[in-house]
C-alpha cells in the first residue's frame, strides 16, 4: 500500500485491498470473521473508557466488530469520504441516518421520485412523528430553490433515480443548497452507481448512502446497507440512529460476503454498463417500445449530466412499451433466461414491473404524481452474455 505522500492507487486495487493489512492478522489473505457479540476487557478502566469513547476498541457488535471496521474502511476510501457505517439493510442506513439528522418541525426536501421503501418511511413513518416532507422535481432547479426553507434539514435524493431514470446534477444543486445554507445535510442514494461510477462525496454532497444489497455485494446472496460522510456525522448515526434507534447492525457473516463482492466491483460494473448499453440500443430501435430510459443513449435528456458525474451509464434500464401495462405484463410473462424479480444488481438479469412490485407502497393518485407510470418496466441488467439477454428480450417482446 502506498504511504500519504505517494501517488493513490487505482479504484480496482482499492476495492480489493484498503482497509485490511494481513500482515496484521496472521497472514490470513481474507479478514477473519469475528463472530462474537461481546468484548473481554483487561479491567474495569478499559472498559469504562470504550463505553465512554475515550479508548479505542471493540465492546459489543451491535456498536462496531472487527470485520465490520474493515469493511467501513474500505467504503469510506472507495467513496472518498472520512468514515462509513455498514449497517442490516439499505432502509437500515437511511432509516438510521434520518432518525439522526431530524426532528419534529423540520423539514426534508425530497425528489419526487423515490425507491418505495424510502417513500413509505418518510410519508408514512416520519410524518406522523412531526417531520414536515417537502417534494421537488429536483431537476427543476428553480423548484428546489423555492421549496427550501429555514426549516430544512435534510434534501434527499437518488441519481440516477429508481425506477424511471432520471439523473440529477449532484454539484449543481449541492451549490444551489450550499449556498442557501451551510447547514443543510445533502444526502444522496448511490445504490445504482456504486462508487465504481459516482461519488457524490466529491461533487458536494454530504452524506451517501447504500443499499449494499445490490451492486456492492452483488451476489443476491445478502441483505445489507452502508451510510458513508464525516467522521462526525457517522458517529452520531452510529450511536444514535443505529444504537438507539432502529438496532440495524449488520452480522459479521454479511460483512465478509460484501467484502469480498466489493473485489469485483468495478469488474462487474464494466460489465453491467456494457450489457445495458448495447440492451438499450436493442430496444431503441424495437418497434414494440415506446420509449427507453437509460442515460448512456445520446438522446437521453439526461446524457449531458450522466456524462459529467458518472463513470459510465450503470446496468440499470427503464422502458414503456406501446401497448402499456398490459403490453408489459405479456413481455414479463414471457421470459426465459431473465428473472421475474425485485432488487438489482446481480448476476442474472432480472426484471420487474415497479407499480405493482417495488413501488406498490404507492397509490395510484401517488404514482401518477411521482412520475412512476403503470406501463413501466425496469431491468437491471446482469452479468450473462448480452447476446443472450437480447434474444431472450427480443423473444418476450415478439408476444
Amino acid at each position: 500500500m502506498s504511504s500519504d505522500n505517494e501517488y493513490r492507487l487505482s479504484f480496482a486495487t482499492r476495492s480489493v485491498h484498503a482497509g485490511y493489512d494481513c500482515k496484521a492478522n496472521e497472514g490470513s489473505l481474507n479478514p477473519p470473521i469475528y463472530m462474537t457479540s461481546t468484548f473481554a476487557f483487561d479491567n474495569v478502566e478499559q472498559g469504562a473508557g470504550r463505553f465512554a469513547g475515550e479508548q479505542q476498541g471493540h465492546f459489543y457488535s451491535r456498536i462496531s466488530n472487527p470485520t465490520q471496521e474493515i469493511l467501513e474502511a474500505r467504503l469510506a476510501d472507495l467513496e472518498e469520504g472520512e468514515a462509513a457505517l455498514a449497517t442490516a439493510s439499505g432502509m437500515g442506513a437511511i432509516t438510521a441516518t434520518l432518525w439522526t439528522l431530524v426532528g419534529p418541525g423540520d423539514q426534508i426536501l425530497v425528489d419526487e421520485t423515490l425507491y418505495g421503501c424510502t417513500f413509505s418511511f418518510l410519508e408514512h413513518g416520519l410524518k406522523k412523528f412531526g417531520v414536515d416532507i417537502c417534494y421537488a422535481d429536483f431537476t427543476d432547479h428553480a423548484e428546489v430553490k423555492a421549496k427550501l426553507t429555514d426549516k430544512t434539514k435534510v434534501v434527499y435524493f437518488e441519481s440516477p433515480v429508481n425506477p424511471n431514470m432520471r439523473v440529477i446534477d449532484i454539484e449543481a444543486l449541492s451549490v444551489l443548497v450550499k449556498d442557501f445554507s451551510t447547514s443543510i445535510t445533502v444526502m444522496v442514494d448511490n445504490t445504482y452507481c456504486t462508487p465504481a461510477l459516482q461519488r457524490p462525496l466529491t461533487l458536494g454532497a454530504d452524506i451517501v448512502v447504500h443499499s449494499a444489497t445490490k451492486y456492492l455485494g452483488g451476489h443476491g446472496d445478502l441483505i445489507a446497507g452502508a451510510v458513508v460522510g464525516d467522521a462526525d456525522i457517522i458517529q452520531q448515526i452510529r450511536l444514535f440512529g443505529l444504537k438507539d434507534m432502529t438496532g440495524a447492525v449488520i452480522a459479521p457473516m454479511t460483512v465478509f460476503l460484501i467484502l469480498r463482492g466489493i473485489k469485483t466491483l468495478q469488474l462487474r460494473m464494466e460489465r453491467h454498463c456494457h450489457n445495458a448499453q448495447r440492451i438499450a440500443e436493442m430496444l431503441e430501435q424495437h418497434p414494440a417500445v415506446d420509449q427507453v430510459f437509460f442515460p448512456g443513449l445520446k438522446n437521453d435528456p439526461w446524457h449531458q449530466v450522466a456524462c459529467k458525474q458518472m463513470d459510465g451509464f450503470g446496468g440499470m434500464i427503464a422502458l414503456e412499451l406501446k401497448g402499456g401495462r398490459e403490453a408489459g405484463v405479456r413481455m414479463l410473462n414471457r421470459l426465459k433466461l431473465a428473472k421475474l424479480a425485485v432488487s438489482l444488481g446481480d448476476a442474472e438479469t432480472l426484471i420487474q414491473h415497479p407499480a405493482s412490485m417495488t413501488h406498490s407502497v404507492y397509490t395510484p393518485a401517488e404514482r401518477a404524481e411521482h412520475g412512476i407510470t403503470e406501463g413501466l418496466v425496469r431491468i437491471s441488467v446482469g452479468l450473462e452474455a448480452a447476446e443472450d439477454i437480447i434474444a431472450d428480450l427480443d423473444q418476450a417482446l415478439a408476444g
